[in-house]
């Protein structure tokens, strides 16, 4: 029997009908509820920010767990308009809100920001406290807001009429046309860095021809994004971090690193730019810093003729750059109990000759951020100059002595001697990772090992036992093969390791001795 195409017309009609009807509806019956939400969290703690930076976005989550649609009456900040925190609740910003609905068993999300201005408190820390408040009456319910707000020394270029951000100049160019950096000239009144306040820092705080830079113990210095310390020629900086009781708040030492306070940046690498002391800087000194999370760490240019070193090293730790912790070039560095931790590309690298004195140095290259292109050390004498021609120049020497060379692959040391100029170095009692399994280096007279000339008392591939080496602790443990085989007759004497502990003799290879926990 066939059935009347008329009736499925109209009971497909109606159901239109039906479905139109249910959709075009705009009231859904929402009803006022106040008291029966939940919520992702009860406390939003915002990460620590500076005064009058912005924080970033932290989000809450808002559950009806009802099983009917409700519109909550009232969302907003107990502190209303004033507040210094800012809302986005189901995608409108501002700070108070009026029937917002929620469908049954569903949830919404309120994104929470602040921005606040610490001086008026006359305080350098200020807990900045709110609270979002959900509904009305005596079913109101809350999530409280809780935000440090840190004061600062704020430090950048000047900005024109015009918008023109300050520039300073940093070489030519292959034309011979100037280049130039967004920076700015430090003022006579500026060249004192003390620990009453961290500083932060945006483009390149540059010191001047002639100007000392001094940065006290327990100094913070924060950069921004493409940010850094440039020391012209003619000009020093001087770190004076002192040995830190405490070595979780490291309260003496002076620490270099980012702007981004947060829990989640604090090992993320490549936040700001460089330390960059240019040719022409001497006699800079460092003492007790610890230097995270740039581009390049230390960037030292030096030329052959100088006798006076450009940069002395103690005491010190630089990891987690996104290319190299240390680059010099053709430079004069004397470092020791002084720590080079993990880099995208190499921990130390000394470029286009120079002059290198390493003693109780660990440089450890165990980085955790990917695929990494360089070793731990590299050593080479050539390099390109402004035109794109190569250039060679003498490595003096490279004496490194009581120095752990260690890392993650199998081939921590780079050697590249340009024939036209002289190519000197030393390892005496060191440990060295080369594990040539491949024989790429084979018959290469600068890897043999069996050179007393070059190399001496050679620990290879030894187990170093570093406590966490990706997360750059690279203090040694009770098994490692460093323990006792220092070279004691340093001239110089270095009679404490990087956390003043006594080195007991025969002492340890490396910059921390190991103490026995018994």
């Amino acid at each position: 029997m066939k059935r009347c195409p008329q009736i499925w017309i109209s009971a497909i009609f109606g159901l239109v009908l039906v479905l139109c009807w249910s959709s075009c509806r705009n009231d859904f019956e929402f009803e006022s509820n106040s008291g029966n939400l939940r919520f992702s969290k009860d406390t939003v703690f915002l990460d620590t920010v500076f005064t009058n930076i912005g924080s970033a976005t932290y989000t809450l989550k808002v559950y009806n767990r009802l099983n009917e649609d409700i519109a909550i009456p009232f969302v907003g900040l107990q502190n209303g308009q004033s507040s210094s925190y800012r809302l986005n609740v189901d995608g409108e910003a501002g700070k108070e809100f009026s029937n917002i609905p929620l469908l049954a068993n569903d949830s919404l999300f309120v994104f929470v920001e602040t921005t606040f201005d610490v001086a008026p408190t006359g305080e350098l820390e200020f807990l900045n406290t709110d609270r979002i408040l959900f509904g009305e009456g005596a079913g109101q319910q809350s999530v409280e807001l809780v935000t440090l707000v840190k004061d600062a020394v704020f430090l950048y270029p000047a900005t024109d009429a015009d918008g023109l951000v300050e520039t300073i100049p940093i070489g030519l160019d292959e034309e011979g046309n100037e280049i130039r950096i967004e920076g700015f000239y430090l003022d006579f009144d500026e060249l004192n860095f003390t620990n009453e306040k961290p500083y932060v820092i945006y483009g390149y705080a540059a010191v001047p021809n002639g100007s000392v830079l001094t940065i006290d113990a327990g100094a913070r210095v924060h950069f921004h994004n493409n940010s850094g310390i440039m020391v012209d020629a003619g000009a020093l900086m001087q770190v004076n971090g002192t040995l830190s009781e405490d070595q979780e708040l490291l309260e003496n030492e002076v620490i270099f690193e980012g702007d981004r306070l947060e829990p989640s940046f604090a090992d993320t690498p490549g936040q700001w730019g460089t330390i960059w002391i240019r040719e022409g800087s001497i006699d800079n000194s460092i003492q007790n810093l610890t230097l995270k999370n740039a581009t390049v760490g230390l960037r030292v240019e030096g030329n052959a003729t100088s006798i006076v070193p450009s940069l002395t090293l103690q005491n010190s730790q630089i990891y987690n750059s996104l290319d190299t912790n240390l680059w010099a070039t053709t430079a004069t560095i004397n470092a020791a109990n002084s720590v080079f931790g993990g880099a995208g590309n190499i921990s130390f690298h000394g470029n286009l000759g120079g002059n290198y004195n390493l003693v109780h140095c660990t440089l450890a290259n165990y980085w955790n951020n990917g695929f990494r292109s360089g070793p731990a050390l590299a050593l080479d004498n050539f390099g390109q100059n402004a035109s794109g021609e190569v250039v060679a120049e003498d490595l003096q020497q490279a004496n490194f002595t009581n120095c752990i060379i260690d890392g993650s692959v199998q081939v921590e040391l780079s050697l590249q001697q340009n024939p036209a100029a002289a190519f000197n170095f030393l390892f005496e009692n060191c440990t060295l990772q080369f594990n040539d399994t491949a024989g790429v280096f084979e018959g290469n007279p600068l890897y043999n090992l069996e050179n007393l000339s070059n190399y001496q008392n050679i620990i290879l591939n030894g187990d170093m036992d570093f406590e966490m080496p990706f997360e750059n602790n690279l203090q040694i443990g009770p098994d490692s093969e460093a323990i006792d085989q220092g070279k004691n007759d340093l001239l110089p004497p270095l009679p404490q390791d990087i956390l003043g502990r006594d080195r007991i003799s025969p002492s340890d290879i490396g910059a921390y001795e190991y103490m026995s926990s018994n």
